[in-house]
């Protein structure tokens, strides 16, 4: 590897608004759907709850349990007409999507929401225009205002789920300089490239497409496609993908794959598959709402039949089946999940866990195999001084150091910021350099203390015919440069990604809880078996690909495993998005948070653990929750139906509203408890 230096080149920093519409319109276009839902919701739950207040205060019972008596002319059609606006403007997204379910033979959370608010208007108003019974508007009012809110914190939580592949994507730039036969340059759009065109890549532009280098050399950042914590040196005849960083050269690229062909939307592709399977699977509240809707349906029916049956009126019979409908409200059932989830995610961001999707939250009490990738992850993905030392006897080893750093304050490669970094920690004085000058692809020289410095790569001796590869050894895990004075090698440095100081603990502490760990990473063998050894890991895959890493966890699937992985770039996006729980570190690219299901914000392994934690709570409590917003209907829908009517005992419809509102506030404190549950832990 070459030692490549930045000078004050800059990627053009483009808006990439046109290039997303162009390149993902369906993906964007759906994510402008998602978000105007959650407006949607929004305004509706807002504007219901304006209508909601005079509701209550006009209702009779509501005026009862406050002890007040407000009569205004023509109250019950004033009551009609507030419940009817709000039953119609609130209530519609529960009526289309009961329309949708029962078009598709799915019955489910909008069947039986869009079913109970129906029954409670429709026989409210028949009551209003002369029925005998009683009305249930304040009910109707305050059950579609409930759903509209849980619907609102349920689709929050999963916005951003869409934008994986606009990120993936924005690694594109949206221009490419491309040569005509005469070598003349024009700037053209990156869709209207092909395959053979000539392009000239500049000192630290994006790479547009997938090609081979015709001309220059430079070296290459390409951490966030393949893993490979290294800038890669590439000359002549070597492939280069698009989305990859050119370094300090210019290059000219013939190009081999555009568009879909190139090797950043085979990744994309990668991941839409992954996210799509994932997406099939199937909440705990649907299927709790999918028998709910069948005990209601089948329970009201029957009991209207029984009664009438049985020789009374169809008002009475009416009412019981009523009453049996608003014990099964799911207003309970609504919230059950949503107000874990609200609690659950704002507790876990305290804590360093950003939330994306609760379905693998949830799953996380499951994870029994965590695959970790290496740079940037278990590492800092930043190069640190590993040792260095002097090749003569008149210069000192720290004098060596000094000499680099004296130089290396002008540069800004990555390599540079290690050296000054252990510079400094060695409380070393630096001169200023003079004359400092980048050598393309090879180092950096300068002036230092009046003599000339540099400081290159073993490949820039080589070409001197001054090979050092004996005298300074190395196991293929550092990189090495040179630090020669007035043309004359006087010693090295060699540095390497750095292991996080929290990884070794954080892995321990798997181990103890008896989760299996294991990394994957593009790096060499050589680099992947220290850190691996270094750190107690029970296994490591090194030198692969994207497409390996995906194939690596659905091997771990296949033999059973329930596998959480664990990274930070583009490389990891397809594997984490096929894993049953994908952890993203925050200080890595927006794709792999974007695709990610959980985003560790302080970049620390540890945090991992807490998340396992945090899972088995979070579901505990959700579950607790569906079985107190089903089971109650168990001693309840049976006394709303009047199967003790004969001994007395007949809930009444307000009772069964008082009942169903109890277990409403129940499920609302067994929520709020899992934040005492989880600080006291």
């Amino acid at each position: 590897m070459e030692h490549q230096h930045h000078q004050h080149h800059r990627p053009e920093e483009k808006n990439s608004g046109h290039q997303q519409n162009r390149q993902q319109g369906g993906s964007h276009d759906h994510h402008d759907h998602h978000r105007h839902m959650i407006r949607d919701f929004r305004r509706r739950f807002w504007v219901g709850l304006v209508l909601t207040v005079p509701i209550l205060l006009l209702s009779p019972m509501i005026q009862n349990w406050l002890g007040i008596s407000w009569q205004i002319p023509g109250q019950l059609y004033w009551l009609l007409g507030l419940s009817t606006t709000l039953f119609a403007y609130g209530g519609f997204p529960f009526l289309k999507g009961w329309w949708k379910e029962m078009r598709d033979w799915k019955p489910g959370m909008m069947t039986l929401i869009g079913l109970a608010i129906s029954v409670a208007y429709v026989y409210s108003a028949a009551v209003v225009l002369g029925l005998s019974g009683k009305t249930f508007f304040w009910e109707l009012a305050t059950l579609v205002d409930v759903m509209l809110l849980g619907h609102w914190i349920e689709m929050k939580s999963v916005l951003g789920a869409s934008r994986a592949l606009e990120k993936l994507m924005e690694l594109l730039p949206d221009t490419a300089h491309r040569l005509d036969e005469q070598g003349n340059e024009e700037e053209v759009s990156v869709s209207e490239l092909r395959e053979g065109d000539l392009l000239r890549i500049k000192p630290g532009e994006k790479i547009p497409a997938d090609g081979d280098i015709e001309g220059g050399s430079s070296d290459i950042n390409e951490s966030m496609l393949t893993g490979e914590s290294k800038m890669v040196e590439k000359k002549a005849g070597d492939e280069v993908f698009a989305g990859s960083v050119n370094g300090g050269g210019a290059l000219q690229i013939r190009v081999s794959g555009a568009g879909e062909a190139t090797y950043l939307s085979k990744v994309v592709k990668m991941v839409r598959d992954a996210q799509s399977k994932k997406s099939k699977t199937q909440r705990l509240a649907d299927k709790a709402a999918l028998w709910l809707t069948i005990v209601a349906i089948g329970a009201g029916l029957l009991t209207l039949g029984v009664w009438l049956a049985v020789g009374y009126d169809f008002a009475f019979a009416l009412e019981r089946m009523v009453t049996v409908m608003v014990i099964c409200c799911p207003h309970a059932l609504g919230l059950a999940i949503p107000l874990v989830a609200a609690n659950s995610t704002s507790l876990s961001a305290q804590n360093g866990l950003l939330i994306r999707n609760r379905t693998a939250f949830e799953s996380a009490r499951q994870i029994d195999t965590i695959v970790f990738d290496k740079t940037g992850t278990l590492t800092t993905g930043t190069f640190g001084v590993t040792r260095f030392g002097s090749l003569q006897e008149d210069h000192a080893d720290e004098e060596v150091l000094r000499l680099a750093a004296s130089l290396e304050q002008s540069s800004e490669h990555p390599l540079a910021r290690g050296i000054l970094e252990k510079a400094k920690e060695k409380e070393l004085q630096l001169a200023d350099a003079k004359d400092f000058r980048a050598i393309s692809g090879k180092g950096v020289e300068g002036t230092v203390d009046g003599v000339k410095v540099e400081v290159v790569s073993p490949g820039y001796l080589e070409e001197k015919s001054q090979s050092l590869s004996e005298e300074v050894s190395s196991d293929g895990s550092e990189t090495i440069v040179f630090v020669l004075r007035e043309g004359e090698p006087v010693g090295f440095v060699a540095l390497a990604d750095q292991i996080r100081p929290e990884s070794k603990g954080a892995i321990k502490t798997l181990h103890d809880a008896g989760i299996k760990t294991v990394m994957l990473t593009g790096d060499n063998r050589r680099v992947a078996e220290m850190v691996a050894g270094e750190l107690g890991m029970d296994d490591f895959f090194a030198e692969v690909l994207p497409e390996q890493k995906l194939e690596k966890v659905k091997e771990l699937q296949a033999g059973g495993a329930f596998v959480a992985m664990t990274g930070d770039g583009v490389n990891d996006a397809p594997a984490l998005a096929q894993a049953d729980v994908g952890i993203a570190i925050g200080s890595g690219t927006d794709v792999a948070a974007e695709t990610a299901d959980i985003i560790l914000v302080e970049s620390d392994p540890r945090d991992v653990v807490a998340l396992v934690r945090f899972g088995r709570s979070t579901f505990r409590k959700m579950v607790q929750n569906l079985i107190w917003a089903t089971a109650y209907n168990v001693v309840a829908l049976p006394l709303a139906a009047g199967v003790l009517y004969q001994q007395g005992i007949l809930i009444s419809p307000a009772v069964g509203a008082a009942l169903m509102s109890l277990s409403t506030v129940i499920v609302a404190i067994n929520a709020q408890s899992l934040k005492w549950q989880l600080r006291k832990n």
